[in-house]
């Protein structure tokens, strides 16, 4: 494989990645912090409505998470493509 071939599947799986991730993220932050708040809040999780929660922790927590499995996600894609440094 050509290196300039190698570099846009590189690339292509890369924007892959971030879309995936960032509509989780969309959809955890606006989806359950607004758009379903009133279904969620009919659960407590500690004593607070759920919906509430989402909005308040439960959206930072998933960006934080996102952000060590796309970590993980780019450290393998790196030593698939042979871009990982030993």
């Amino acid at each position: 494989m050509k290196a300039t071939n190698k570099a846009k599947a590189y690339w292509k799986k890369n924007l892959r990645y971030l879309a995936i991730l960032l509509t989780i993220w969309f959809v955890v932050s606006y989806g359950c912090g607004i758009l379903y708040k009133e279904e969620l809040d009919q659960i407590s999780l500690g004593g607070f409505k759920l919906g509430f929660w989402f909005a308040q922790q439960g959206a930072i927590y998933v960006f934080v998470i996102l952000i060590f499995v796309y970590v993980r996600l780019m450290n393998k894609l790196d030593k698939e493509f042979g871009y990982d440094q030993d």
